[in-house]
């Protein structure tokens, strides 16, 4: 078995500013960080406080693609504290951002699903994995 250390997940985007907004504001990621106009690539990275989970938006100058394939395609926040959760949501509301009808109904009652600036659904999963079944 392979042994790693850090996972990052990259995607690109035609709107980075906002990306960056729901991201850092809404959902309360902390920018970890960015570069402007590398080689016709700007990027900004986020990421878990003291975990080494990092997610990466990058635009380049000539455009980048960025709509979500699908409406499942998902990126799932699990988290325990239920007044973290409600300030998540909170946030996002305050940003413009309100919860959809997740495609899988999975995920109905256990979470709240928000789709970010190019699409892309976010689950606010109520509680941890493997919590609830």
């Amino acid at each position: 078995m392979l042994s790693f250390t850090q996972v990052r997940i990259a995607r690109p985007t035609n709107q980075l500013t906002k990306v960056i907004q729901f991201y850092t504001e809404g959902v309360g990621l902390p920018q970890l960080s960015s570069f402007t106009d590398h080689a016709g690539y700007s990027d900004v990275m986020v990421g878990l406080p003291h975990r080494e989970y990092h997610l990466e938006f990058t635009q380049y100058e000539a455009g980048s693609p960025g709509t979500a394939p699908t409406k499942d395609n998902l990126l799932v926040f699990y988290i325990p504290h239920p007044i973290e959760l409600s300030s998540a949501v909170e946030r996002l509301q305050n940003l413009g951002y309100f919860p959809v009808a997740p495609e899988n109904p999975y995920w109905q009652d256990k979470s709240f699903t928000f789709e970010d600036p190019d699409g892309w659904r976010v689950i606010l999963f109520r509680g941890t994995w493997g919590e609830v079944e």
